[in-house]
């Protein structure tokens, strides 16, 4: 399979590049590298076709989709605070960015566009865990966006005979993920944190939940949605049906690293929602998605990979 991965310079899309190369297949992949990071595409870089663009560039898009069969989405602003701050730009790259790839699949006969969606449509759920079939009410700007950027998925793969499918991520966490942003995740900031003997940093009470899902996971959904027959059009949840509090993940990560933290509390983020939790009946029933890396192991793996760049090795 030839396959085009939008963002492929970011978290996600890395681990979703060295998945298709770990299967045989062709990858291009298109990044402005105004979020993804160079150097997380340098060990394959031989193994690639590289674009360097935006998605809101028509020409950059048709270079990269050239005779492709599949187009895994994964270019975004993804951060909840940045959008708060700037609702224009992450409109304009989550949304007018997932028209334009749709546009540029339809101009080039993609079979299949994957998006990677998120959990973030839900806004407060009306009940635990978060299905599908709930009525979306996002708190934040970034959710609106990727609700918006969902229809237009479904609206222009219909329109154009594109097949789509949309996958909500719930917290993804892994490898390769950047502490040092602005906006950088929880869990590599706790990592380094604990790690480098600082104090970790709890925003609100500490028992705010999520279902963190690490990211290997979240390739081998992205594998299967590209493949399944019949699932066309169709949204799932993609996380572990499980969900920890930021305390009992600070716990685990003291526990995997062997040390202790004392954390420090600060004030609840602009839109972030209390507790998050995934039903992923659909993705299994429809994908043959299962988790295969549980919490624990993954908190692990991510461990030791940062320990293993804090020495160098």
């Amino acid at each position: 399979m030839r396959a085009l991965v939008t963002g492929g310079a970011g978290f996600i899309g890395h681990h979703l590049v060295n998945g298709l190369l770990a299967r045989g297949d062709e990858v291009s992949v298109i990044d402005d590298f105004s979020t993804g990071g160079r150097a997380r595409l340098e060990p394959v870089g031989d193994r690639i076709s590289l674009i360097e663009g935006s998605i809101l560039d028509p020409e950059a898009l048709d270079r990269a989709a050239a005779s492709c069969e599949v187009i895994f989405h994964e270019a975004a602003i993804p951060s909840v605070a940045r959008s708060v701050r700037d609702p224009q730009r992450s409109n304009r790259v989550n949304v007018t960015g997932t028209i334009e790839v749709m546009l540029a699949a339809a101009r080039h006969g993609v079979r299949r566009v994957v998006y990677a969606g998120s959990s973030s449509v839900y806004g407060i759920p009306e009940s635990l865990p978060c299905r599908e079939s709930f009525r979306p009410a996002p708190e934040s700007p970034y959710g609106v966006s990727k609700l918006a950027a969902e229809h237009y998925l479904r609206t222009l793969g219909n329109l154009h005979g594109v097949e789509t499918v949309a996958l909500r991520y719930f917290n993804v966490f892994g490898p390769g993920q950047d502490p040092a942003s602005e906006y950088a995740a929880v869990v590599p900031r706790f990592v380094t944190a604990v790690l480098e003997g600082r104090r970790p940093i709890v925003h609100g009470t500490g028992e705010v939940s999520r279902d963190f899902t690490y990211v290997d996971n979240v390739v081998n959904a992205n594998l299967l949605a590209a493949q399944a027959p019949g699932v066309s059009g169709i949204t799932c949840n993609i996380a572990c049906g499980d969900r920890h509090s930021l305390l009992g993940l600070l716990d685990a990560i003291c526990t995997a690293a062997g040390l202790p933290a004392d954390p420090m509390f600060g004030p609840s983020r602009p839109g972030d929602i209390l507790h998050s939790l995934a039903d992923i009946s659909v993705a299994e029933r429809q994908l043959g998605y299962t988790p295969t890396v549980p919490f624990e192991e993954g908190i692990e793996r991510t461990v030791a990979w940062f320990r293993d760049q804090a020495t160098g090795r």
